[in-house]
């Protein structure tokens, strides 16, 4: 993990901007994610999370946690904004997203940018990896990181509360 420099932030801190308000559009109602991939300084693809296909009756945000067995490994309600962006991009953009970086964002009660955790989601972490996304960027409260993809994903693993 590197965290960047003032000035690399300030770009990193556009595609957050974007990032946030993607969130806001989010129709998860436990939480509002927004994910940007870039590539060359250009976007490629712009999601947020959802319920699979938007579809009401798949809807699972009141649901407990943990009232699914053990063996239910993602017991989040919607699909990731990474999860959205990255197929959407393997869509639309497959030969661009190679290479590409990922910027998340969480929103927190108020709808403001929240800070983030350490990586710990192995379902999209694996699944940039497996897409040859080079970067993931999260914004940590001493600044923004910039995690190789390979990198994320070990530390995904390593995650423990």
């Amino acid at each position: 993990m590197q965290i960047l420099t003032w000035e690399e932030s300030k770009k990193a801190e556009q595609y957050f901007q974007l990032a946030w308000k993607i969130a806001q559009n989010a129709t998860c109602e436990r939480s509002k994610c927004g994910c940007i991939i870039v590539k060359n300084n250009i976007i490629i693809w712009q999601w947020r999370n959802t319920p699979p296909h938007n579809l009401e009756s798949q809807r699972r945000c009141t649901c407990d946690k943990n009232s699914y067995h053990r063996k239910v490994t993602d017991k989040t309600c919607c699909i990731h904004a990474e999860q959205r962006a990255i197929m959407d991009a393997l869509k639309n953009h497959p030969n661009e997203i190679e290479g590409a970086d990922l910027y998340f964002m969480r929103l927190d009660k108020e709808w403001n940018m929240s800070k983030s955790w350490k990586p710990y989601c192995t379902i999209c972490s694996k699944m940039a990896l497996d897409t040859w996304i080079k970067h993931f960027f999260l914004w940590h409260e001493n600044g923004i990181a910039k995690y190789d993809t390979e990198e994320y994903n070990l530390l995904s693993y390593q995650y423990n509360e």
